[in-house]
């Protein structure tokens, strides 16, 4: 009785002892809140930046609203540059027959004498009223002479005049057009680079949330162990020998709850977003693509959809519905759904240019101005959407 006795005792000092030191295994006490200031500064800066996006995203959609426009005046322009070389060519048809009639009235005028014989009429009407009519016939047919002369040279001189002032607005607007797409260069650049920047911060936002919940969790554990080597204190006190075997099996028991918890934890709700596009028709793409390959070789020219000369969006307005209508521009384009899986038939399109994507990362398109309808591979930067 008296060796158990002493066996008792030893090992409730033993328990004593545990319950002593296990405090020293504590972090220090500020761990958590160090980390939970951490992870409000990431917070802090993620929202910094996602307002700093926000405002790149507005300002690039203003950009992109403003180079619509832009595409539009230079569609309008380039069919009036068109209107006037037409009417240059009607001014210079006009010139060629006044140049013909002009030609045979001197011939006719030099075979009757010209001047000497429009004199000899004159002096032979007869009475002062004749000599007077005769002199303003004379005089009639000369001041049309010189009319028409006139207005040829005015209508020529309006035509190339309007046609200068259309090209010099093309060329300002062209200009102008290269100065948007640099500026949306520049602004895609930082757009990415601060998408970059909130992907890293959600990286590290994370991180800083698994670290407070292991250090919720290691806590937790180390006061539930406290406070089950406090129940074993009091339990072997009460009685030494039975309490000795209960506070072994609570320990059992808890650890066992601890790892559930653990377990719990662990899992993450993953969410997987599905992105609906638009179903492709083999039949439909194979027809965008013929029609797009019976142009080629066709000439460049702003605002033109055909049926021999095109512009970029002009090309693809055709290839799309088969009407020689300029029906959507590179803008209205950049709206339609996204495909990830482009096949030919789809249009490739960035905010300034576009064609008709046939395969292998080709393009057909109408490049610019000089240019002319041709396959060429599809430029970087370009998103792919479908009809």
């Amino acid at each position: 009785m008296r060796y158990r006795r002493v066996y008792n005792a030893l090992l409730a000092a033993t328990l004593i002892c545990t319950i002593t030191v296990t405090p020293v295994f504590a972090e220090p006490a500020d761990t958590l809140d160090s980390l939970q200031e951490e992870q409000d500064s990431l917070e802090g800066q993620k929202s910094e930046a996602q307002n700093e996006l926000d405002s790149l995203q507005t300002e690039l959609e203003t950009l992109l609203s403003k180079t619509a426009e832009l595409e539009d005046k230079l569609i309008d322009t380039g069919q009036q540059i068109s209107q006037a070389e037409d009417d240059l060519a009607v001014a210079e048809e006009k010139r060629q027959t006044q140049y013909d009639a002009m030609k045979l009235r001197i011939k006719y005028i030099y075979e009757s004498g010209g001047d000497i014989t429009t004199l000899e009429k004159i002096l032979a009407s007869g009475d002062i009223t004749s000599m007077l009519t005769q002199v303003e016939y004379s005089k009639k047919v000369h001041e049309y002479d010189r009319q028409q002369l006139q207005e040829y040279a005015d209508t020529v001189q309006e035509i190339e005049d309007l046609q200068s002032t259309l090209e010099t607005e093309m060329s300002n607007l062209e200009q102008l057009e290269v100065e948007y797409q640099t500026q949306q260069e520049e602004l895609n650049a930082t757009i990415e680079s601060k998408q970059d920047e909130i992907s890293d911060l959600d990286g590290m936002l994370q991180e800083a949330a698994r670290k407070i919940l292991e250090e919720q969790e290691r806590q937790e554990q180390e006061a539930a162990q406290a406070a089950n080597a406090d129940t074993e204190g009091a339990s072997e006190s009460a009685t030494e020998e039975s309490g000795a075997d209960t506070g072994s099996e609570t320990t059992t028991g808890d650890n066992t709850s601890d790892n559930g918890s653990g377990n719990n934890s662990d899992a993450e709700d993953s969410g997987n977003s599905s992105t609906s596009e638009p179903d492709y028709d083999s039949s439909t793409g194979s027809s965008i693509v013929a029609r797009a390959q019976s142009k080629i070789s066709c000439a460049y020219e702003w605002g033109a959809a055909g049926p021999d000369t095109f512009d970029c969006s002009g090309l693809v307005s055709y290839a799309l519905t088969g009407s020689y209508v300029h029906t959507w521009s590179t803008y209205d384009f950049m709206t339609w759904t996204r495909v990830s899986d482009p096949q030919p038939g789809d249009i490739c399109t960035s905010a300034t240019h576009c064609g008709i994507y046939i395969g292998n990362g080709l393009m057909i398109h109408a490049p610019q101005t000089g240019d002319v309808v041709k396959i060429s591979s599809v430029h970087s930067g370009m998103i792919y959407v479908r009809y």
